[in-house]
């Protein structure tokens, strides 16, 4: 494959023209940025990594940022065409899907073939559809990117691939000419509608020089009801009684020919062909008993002209490319033209050594990119048509090559590039579909049916999808405030979506770690422990749940506690969750759990329910949930419950657990590890490591009253002793 080279100017220019060195000199040199995107480029001047002298030279620290492709991203009819062409392309890959987890190969099954065949017209009929569309003289809101002479091409050449290499199961070596000519007359008309008209409305049409052409024409293409009609105007009005006989003869003979649809079996065609060309001698020895001087009429020599179109029924080959090359009629109508009249039995597989020896005496236009193709596709040549088609649309090449490997017509072995030559050309495509970010749902499919290297395009396509999080846009704000509730919507849904069809478990994962980072800027803890949960983020997770401890530091208990408000699900979530591939790593659980406890916490010490926050703090330490460093905030959160005057809120075990912790921080301070005890209450109450200590007296001292006061009323019995 081989690259075409695109060559770009810069408007308005970054320098004048001749004036290199100038800027050489200036210190500056042109730089470019790639988009991660659309592979577009960004170029701009900017400083030399190592300047030639340009003391005295100054410039504008403003600059011209230009923006360019390598290609023209689809717009207008283009972007419709390729985004309902692109469902057909789904359901071949879903076709084939089927097909290898039956472990059938397509050309082995009919039914699949048939399939196959089925999805090919459709192609063909959206480049119909798109082709008139086009041609349509209508004011359209957008100017159309391509005419609809481009979408003629591909409506030609996908129709003829169709036709040469998909057809019905069991008609593989059913002759093919019958089926040219209908191409041919679709795709290539003539002679014109216009052309009858107006040799129709004329008193004596022989004596225009355009008549005997359009006869011919008509005989060629099979058109017998418009040959029938001139030839009974001849047989009606000519001069020449000969040529009235004669026509009298031919009309019939036009309208009688045997086509192979006409008939149920091939052998009852075979045996009217061979019938109808004694006809035809017959009328050919009528022919040449006409004297010499009586085969010209004063405006032509119409026995000249009728022997050609005789020797056409008569499927005279000679006769046949002669009457073609003086029509100005190219190849394609020759081969058309053969599968009639010369050999009637003519198969597929029989068309390149016919067309080889045709185009030996008319070649094809080399400069007409659709004729290549089609040349390419009667030699039986696929490899050279797709090499052609990529000259031609890069579409059309992609899909043709869709459908050409899976019928075995090219090589599925990848090559150097670990791509097989399908593969390179839908890749080609995907690329193209890039340029347009918007496509990103159509560009992955193509991609991921490209193997491993297209696996991991995708793969970076999806990478940088913008998710839409923060509701940038009135389109996007509906979905943002859903993700925002809770729900999987927009273009996150999506992206998820594509993920789990594809099976690309590990880029869910990631784009699931992207939404987190974005949901913890916003300070919506909950959805961002949800997502980091979900793309089994466990550093992640401990992040975002050591940021909501943060907010306790920061805001203090209750805009902490409002935070957490939404975070107990994740953790009934993670609790349950048997399908993770890794299983959340306890301490990570763990400083969930307490995040979630210690916000309860203190819930219920600011509504009051002062028993409730008393089981809660013993709780977590007897769970030993509580981390380390927050020992301390927690006892010293739980002093004003041990100092409430009115309610015994804890058991004498209770206030030894309390002690048992209390003692155990005193004990690491006094050790030299008050680092990993203290930092926390510091910044909690502002204040050094002094006035933690102090608080902690204060808690020491609260305790011990505590106690005190449960051996004296009998509050939960007293035990015997500390125990710590």
């Amino acid at each position: 494959m081989t690259a075409s080279q695109h060559t770009g100017h810069l408007v308005p220019a970054l320098f004048d023209h001749d004036a290199a060195e100038d800027f050489r000199q200036s210190g500056r040199t042109v730089s470019l940025t790639v988009s991660p995107r659309d592979d577009s480029v960004a170029v701009y001047a900017t400083p030399n990594a190592d300047p030639p002298s340009s003391q005295g030279t100054s410039h504008s620290n403003d600059q011209q940022v230009y923006f360019a492709s390598r290609m023209q991203p689809p717009l207008s009819e283009r972007r419709v065409f390729i985004t309902d062409t692109s469902v057909i392309f789904a359901a071949v890959q879903t076709l084939l899907k089927v097909s290898r987890a039956k472990g059938v190969e397509i050309l082995q099954s009919d039914q699949d073939m048939k399939a196959i065949g089925k999805l090919a017209n459709d192609y063909t009929n959206f480049c119909k559809e798109c082709c008139l569309y086009a041609s349509q003289n209508i004011t359209r809101t957008e100017q159309l990117q391509y005419d609809a002479e481009h979408y003629r091409c591909l409506w030609t050449c996908f129709s003829l691939f169709a036709l040469l290499y998909l057809p019905e199961p069991g008609f593989e070596d059913a002759p093919v000419g019958d089926e040219l000519m209908e191409w041919l007359n679709i795709h290539f008309i003539q002679p014109s509608t216009q052309e009858g008209d107006e040799l129709s409305g004329r008193d004596s049409p022989w004596e225009d020089p355009a008549f005997w052409p359009y006869l011919t024409r008509t005989v060629l293409r099979g058109l017998s009801k418009a040959s029938a009609f001139f030839l009974n105007v001849l047989a009606q009005q000519h001069p020449s009684p000969y040529l009235q006989n004669l026509a009298r003869q031919l009309s019939p003979l036009l309208t009688s020919h045997p086509r192979l649809h006409q008939y149920t079996a091939e052998r009852d065609f075979a045996v009217a062909s061979r019938r109808w060309k004694d006809r035809v001698k017959t009328l050919r020895l009528e022919l040449d008993r006409v004297p010499t001087s009586e085969r010209d009429d004063g405006f032509e020599n119409w026995w000249d002209r009728l022997s050609d179109i005789v020797g056409i029924l008569e499927g005279r080959g000679d006769v046949i490319k002669k009457v073609c090359v003086g029509l100005d009629a190219d190849w394609k109508e020759v081969c058309s033209v053969w599968g009639i009249f010369v050999d009637t039995r003519m198969r597929r597989q029989d068309l390149p050594e016919i067309v080889a020896q045709v185009l030996d005496e008319l070649p094809p236009d080399p400069t007409d990119r659709e004729d290549m193709v089609h040349s390419a596709l009667f030699l039986g040549k696929p490899t050279q048509a797709l090499s052609e088609a990529a000259r031609l649309d890069v579409w059309l090449v992609a899909h043709l090559a869709d459908l050409m490997e899976p019928i075995e017509l090219i090589d599925s072995e990848p090559d150097d590039a670990e791509l097989s030559l399908r593969q390179h050309y839908v890749s080609s495509y995907a690329e193209y579909l890039r340029t347009d970010p918007a496509l990103w749902r159509i560009t992955v499919e193509y991609w991921y049916s490209c193997g491993d290297v297209g696996r991991e395009m995708a793969d970076q396509v999806l990478l940088r999808v913008p998710l839409r999080l923060d509701g940038s846009g009135d389109a996007n704000g509906d979905e943002a405030a859903r993700i925002r509730d809770g729900h999987l919507a927009g273009v996150l849904k999506d992206v998820s979506e594509t993920c789990f069809e594809h099976q690309r478990e590990e880029i869910r994962r990631t784009i699931c770690r992207i939404a987190a980072q974005t949901f913890i800027k916003e300070k919506k803890y909950g959805l961002a422990i949800s997502y980091c949960t979900s793309a089994e983020d466990w550093v992640g997770l401990g992040r975002a749940v050591d940021l909501v401890l943060e907010e306790y530091i920061a805001q203090g208990p209750a805009p902490f506690a409002q935070l957490v408000a939404n975070i107990a699900p994740s953790l009934q979530s993670l609790r349950t969750d048997t399908g993770a591939t890794i299983a959340a790593p306890g301490v990570f659980l763990h400083r969930l759990m307490f995040a979630i406890r210690f916000a309860e916490f203190h819930q219920r010490r600011a509504s009051g329910d002062g028993q409730g926050a008393a089981l809660d703090a013993v709780a977590m330490f007897r769970e030993e949930i509580v981390p380390e460093a927050w020992w301390a905030v927690l006892l010293c959160d739980a002093l004003e419950l041990l100092q409430d005057g009115e309610a015994m809120l804890f058991t004498s075990d209770d206030a030894c657990v309390l002690m048992q912790k209390l003692e155990r921080v005193c004990m690491m301070v006094g050790q030299g590890c008050g680092a990993d005890y203290l930092p926390v209450l510091c910044r909690v109450t502002k204040r050094g490591e002094k006035y933690a200590l102090q608080r902690l007296e204060v808690v020491r001292l609260a305790l011990a009253r505590y106690y005190a006061r449960c051996g004296a009323i009998g509050v939960g019995g007293r035990s015997s002793g500390w125990s710590y």
